[in-house]
């Protein structure tokens, strides 16, 4: 059942609407993701660790038990080495990969349609694996926004191809 085509609450323009926020959403992600993993390159652990204390100390000395302050000094205390580097790589890579992608179907370029959906679903692939060794939140996060993205994408790909069909 095509839910879009049938849905009389979404229409063609809507969903249009919202395939372009979806990617501009997901242009910000990927420009975050290339600062941050240039950032994750150059920052070291001990670095990492005096901000996170510098932080949280004021909240750790009136809540030692604090969920969040913990957390922020846990994954500080966890990012070694090859964490970094990592990191890095990870971030770089989805963040210009993303972008070239991105690029490609704010400007309607119809083969980066059926790219972006593969590319974005090998990333829900890989995000999923590391969820299941790391349980952050934030690859929840991101997976949810390439699912949704690769849905609104799949729609706009096939309005695309009906528009040019037509004329």
């Amino acid at each position: 059942m095509n839910f879009a085509a049938k849905s009389p609450f979404i229409d063609e323009k809507k969903l249009h609407r919202a395939f372009e926020i979806g990617l501009v959403l997901k242009g910000v992600f990927a420009l975050l993701e290339i600062a941050g993993g240039i950032l994750a390159y150059f920052i070291t652990q001990q670095f990492l660790l005096k901000i996170v204390l510098t932080v949280t100390h004021d909240e750790l000395m009136h809540d030692p038990d604090d969920l969040v302050a913990n957390f922020l000094l846990q994954t500080a205390r966890d990012f070694s080495l090859s964490t970094q580097k990592f990191t890095a790589f990870y971030l770089l890579s989805h963040g210009v990969i993303k972008g070239l992608l991105i690029a490609g179907l704010l400007r309607g370029i119809k083969w980066f349609y059926p790219v972006a959906i593969a590319v974005f679903a090998v990333f829900i692939v890989y995000q999923i694996y590391r969820f299941t060794l790391t349980h952050s939140v934030w690859l929840l996060a991101i997976t949810l926004l390439d699912i949704v993205v690769i849905w609104l994408t799949w729609q706009e790909y096939r309005f695309l191809r009906r528009r040019r069909s037509r004329a």
